[in-house]
């Protein structure tokens, strides 16, 4: 199985990529007509000076309806429609393709008693294909990463939890690597109206309609080589081992429901699960203007942790998203709470706030995050302070310079230092407000 998985991810790969060193400069063909003039219209600015944008991204409408394609982020999630969308567009006959992704040199150094050192690299690399069908739109996806090769436990990362690395004890001040197949997904979108679309999103793994844009792939987040530590509260599921999603587009407005596998993957990096679409979500999601999107959203999740399969959850989120160009730049705040109510168990709450801005060659990025952690002392239950709740505060700017290395290739260059504010009661374990710093190098497609 695992041969096949990555033989259909990297054949698709690798038909998107070939040949992208050129940017699209003709018309797109007949069959596929640009996105309609009101769907411009509807967000209010003008696309073709938008940082991270070309003309031939045009030829691409929205995947879920008649909407600007920058609109779309995540699985089925939506970011602002003034959000950059960086990566190589080209139209290879009736398809429109899209490939993006990044490579991340980590040195990465926790602090404190807990803490731990380590030198790690981080990659994804995503291809989009899309095309007209039977007078809608199809839409296909693959995603892929060489995190496994970080080893099974991942990197440092203090007050992290989830997951395990063996299958018996629980990661925790660790952050777990990503599948090697972190999405294989398609969409077909079809309008009822002018302004409404109905839409069917499939993807063994993909993401299910739960949470904000996943961290990796909002501009906020994705400058921060480190996974925020409210990642189990907001978009834990964006790697789940089967989803289908049914939804409706109206203009500004979409309305969502998914199917998904509940589980959390296994220690097992290089393969993807068996998916048993236990679990279920719903999300509504406006972008009142084009700066501007919100969601809420709630699910139920089956047996979502390996090591308490008793134990089911669950999980309601809400986030808003601004985002503003720059002239030469751009800016993206998000502001998102969590609740992962676990049955039977305790009710834990998580806020983050963080904010990105590009300026130039110049980026500073900073992340404030509070969480209430059960989860501190799973690997040894023995402790006397096995399964109590703890309230961790995280601090985290960061910055980096950006080199261009050719047309559509940049390499960055920076790092980022942590605090973290705990409860007295840890400071025997954790040490006092202890500190981290990461340093990093980065090429991406851009």
């Amino acid at each position: 199985m695992r041969l096949n998985i990555f033989a259909s991810a990297f054949a698709g790969l690798g038909a998107l990529a070939a040949p992208v060193g050129v940017l699209a400069e003709t018309a797109p063909p007949a069959s596929k007509a640009a996105p309609p003039a009101d769907s411009m219209e509807m967000s209010g600015m003008d696309m073709s000076n938008m940082p991270g944008m070309n003309m031939s991204a045009l030829t691409m409408t929205g995947d879920l309806g008649a909407y600007p394609m920058t609109r779309d982020a995540s699985g089925t999630s939506w970011q602002p429609d003034s959000a950059p969308m960086n990566g190589l567009h080209r139209q290879l006959g009736d398809w429109s393709t899209m490939l993006h992704g990044y490579g991340t040199l980590v040195y990465d150094d926790q602090g404190g008693p807990r803490g731990a050192d380590k030198t790690v690299f981080e990659s994804m690399l995503m291809g989009m294909g899309q095309r007209p069908l039977e007078g809608g739109t199809l839409t296909l996806r693959a995603m892929v990463s060489l995190d496994p090769l970080m080893g099974s436990n991942g990197y440092p990362l203090l007050l992290q939890t989830g997951e395990t690395a063996n299958g018996r004890t629980a990661l925790v001040d660790r952050q777990h690597p990503h599948n090697a197949v972190m999405e294989l997904g398609a969409i077909y979108s079809h309008p009822v109206t002018k302004s409404v679309s109905t839409f069917l999103y499939v993807a063994w793994p993909g993401e299910p309609a739960l949470g904000p844009v996943t961290f990796m792939h909002r501009f906020s987040g994705d400058m921060d080589p480190a996974a925020p530590i409210a990642h189990h509260w907001l978009d834990s599921t964006h790697t789940s081992s089967g989803v289908v999603t049914l939804g409706v587009t109206d203009g500004p407005f979409k309305f969502e429901t998914s199917s998904f596998t509940g589980r959390e993957p296994n220690q097992n990096r290089w393969n993807v699960d068996h998916p048993t679409f236990d679990s279920w979500s719903s999300r509504a999601t406006v972008n009142p203007t084009a700066n501007l999107s919100f969601q809420l959203s709630a699910g139920w999740l089956h047996s979502p942790e390996q090591l308490t399969p008793n134990v089911d959850q669950w999980r309601t989120t809400a986030s808003g998203t601004y985002n503003l160009p720059l002239p030469k730049g751009n800016w993206q705040t998000l502001l998102a709470w969590g609740r992962d109510r676990n049955m039977p168990g305790n009710r834990l709450d998580a806020g983050l706030l963080e904010s990105a801005a590009s300026y130039g060659r110049d980026t500073v990025f900073f992340r404030v995050e509070y969480a209430q952690k059960d989860e501190l002392f799973d690997d040894d239950p023995t402790s006397p302070l096995f399964g109590r709740i703890f309230d961790a505060v995280e601090y985290t700017t960061g910055y980096f310079r950006s080199f261009p290395l050719t047309h559509s290739l940049v390499f960055d260059a920076g790092g980022l230092f942590s605090r973290y504010t705990l409860p007295t009661s840890l400071n025997a374990t954790y040490g006092a407000d202890p500190l981290s710093f990461m340093l990093f190098t980065r090429v991406r497609i851009d």
